[in-house]
């Protein structure tokens, strides 16, 4: 294009914003954004779980057991973001500030809040805490 063309070109693109109202060409940048899912953790900084065996457990009794083991709930926890259950299932999993959500796999949004570097507790699923509680007994080998 010769540069006389496009310095026309630009000269009519700017007369024309300067006419029209900016909310009749302007992009809605609300309405543009990615609805987001549920099953998402809110915020927060990308990061792993540390590798190895976790158990899960709910709390006992000051009577009997202070905690009663749910070996369904165990997991074991590998390289890149994944998971395994004892009966052989395989997942994913994203872990966001202090929310772990299992994107993939038998525990498919199952939530929980990380409470310290080897423990966690599952959460409901309007996000308040559940009983449950799963703590990293081994490493991975």
């Amino acid at each position: 294009m010769r540069t006389r063309y496009v310095l026309l070109l630009v000269a009519g693109a700017a007369a024309l914003a300067a006419v029209v109202p900016g909310d009749v060409h302007g992009q809605d940048r609300n309405a543009s954004r990615p609805q987001g899912r549920g099953a998402a953790p809110s915020g927060g900084v990308l990061g792993i779980l540390a590798h190895g065996e976790w158990q899960c457990a709910l709390p006992g009794d000051a009577g009997g057991e202070a905690f009663v083991d749910v070996p369904s709930e165990a997991f074991r926890i590998g390289t890149s973001s994944s998971y395994r259950t004892p009966d052989g299932g395989r997942g994913i999993y994203l872990l966001r500030g202090t929310e772990l959500v299992f994107t993939r796999g038998p525990k498919k949004d199952q939530r929980f809040a990380v409470k310290g570097e080897n423990t966690l507790q599952k959460l409901k699923a309007d996000g308040t805490p559940a009983k449950l509680i799963c703590t990293r007994v081994s490493t991975a080998p």
